[in-house]
Order: C-alpha cells, then sequence, then structure tokens
C-alpha cells in the first residue's frame, strides 16, 4: 500500500511539474509575438468576440504580459447597453469579485501587479473572458496556477458564460487538466470561435 502511496505521489508531482513548465514556454511563446501581430490578433479576437449574445455584465481581464487585448469588444457591448467589470483579488485562495469598469475608472496595481479598480460597484458577470496561458480541444485552460478562475467558475451562481481567449500558438493536444479544472464553454483565438460542447 505505501508503494502504491508513494507512485501516486511521484505520478502528482510529475503532472505539475509538467504543468508549471507548460505554463513558462506558453508564457514565452506570447512575450516573443512581434507588436504587429499580438494588434492583429486582439483585434481578430474582438471581432470574434462580438458573435456571441450580447451581455449584461461582461468581465475581462486587463491584459499584461501580452494577453490578447480585448478592450475593443468590451467597448463595443458597452456602446450597446452592456456594462463591464475587472475581477479583484478580495483574499488569497479565494474566489474573485468584479468591480464595475468604464474608461474613466482610476486603476491601481493589485498585490500581483495588476490594474484593478480600488472603487467602484460590484458586479455579478454573465459573460466572463478568462486569459489562456495555454488551452487545449476539450475547453480546458492553464492559467498562472493560483485557482482563482476556477474557484469564481465553481462558486458563481448562476454561472457566468466562460469564455478563454488567446492566441494559436498556445493551443496544445492536452493541458492534463485536474479535478478542480473548470471547463469553458467557448474558446475564442484570431482563428475564430468555438463552443465547447459537453
Amino acid at each position: 500500500m505505501d508503494q502504491i502511496l508513494g507512485a501516486d505521489e511521484d505520478s502528482t508531482q510529475l503532472r505539475a511539474a509538467r504543468r508549471q513548465q507548460l505554463r513558462q514556454t506558453m508564457r514565452q511563446l506570447r512575450l516573443a509575438l512581434r507588436p504587429d501581430l499580438h494588434q492583429a490578433y486582439s483585434a481578430a479576437i474582438a471581432g470574434h468576440l462580438r458573435a456571441l449574445p450580447q451581455p449584461q455584465v461582461a468581465a475581462f481581464c486587463w491584459p499584461i504580459e501580452q494577453e490578447p487585448d480585448v478592450r475593443a469588444a468590451i467597448a463595443h457591448w458597452c456602446a450597446t447597453g452592456s456594462r463591464a467589470a475587472l475581477p479583484v483579488v478580495v483574499a488569497p485562495a479565494s474566489p474573485l469579485a468584479f468591480r464595475a469598469w468604464t474608461p474613466a475608472t482610476p486603476l491601481t496595481p493589485d498585490r500581483y501587479g495588476i490594474p484593478t479598480p480600488a472603487t467602484g460597484d460590484w458586479l455579478q458577470p454573465d459573460l466572463l473572458l478568462l486569459p489562456l496561458n495555454a488551452f487545449d480541444g476539450a475547453g480546458y485552460r492553464l492559467g498562472y496556477g493560483g485557482g482563482f478562475f476556477d474557484r469564481t467558475l465553481a462558486t458563481l451562481k448562476p454561472r457566468p458564460v466562460a469564455v478563454g481567449v488567446g492566441f494559436e500558438i498556445n493551443r496544445v493536444d492536452s493541458i492534463e487538466p485536474e479535478a478542480h479544472d473548470e471547463r469553458l464553454d467557448w474558446i475564442v483565438t484570431e482563428a475564430g470561435l468555438w463552443q465547447i460542447t459537453p
């Protein structure tokens, strides 16, 4: 029995190491994107997002480290009646909360250096755009390892439509999903928009 448990522990550690290495590799690929390609791919992604049903509250992540910039899609939705929100880390190992955002909203770096509204209305999104370090065709994403979005999706009622936003260079055969990994409803890249079927 001890040998079996030891093998399981080794397998878990190896999987965690592979996922961490994949995070680093995919991040480097994204950071190496030429600025003109990043801009063109982001514009294409924003265009594809407009094919989704109009949300009441669209939550998105401020683009850091060459993540796709989806603010053009957010601006389109807001011009046609939606509200926008940014995620806020309220406590470690807790679900995210979401504060209202407009282009005039003052932003301050949070504990991770991500621009975040320090004040404003708390909103519950019905559409959540999530950045993808890596993703697979089964609808699973690899984030930065903090688990914030998985906890948030598992907690929010009703669950918002979860849309993974990334670049084709970050597509992999499998991220080796774990039990806590929440599946996405849609994936959008510069190449198009795909609904994930159960």
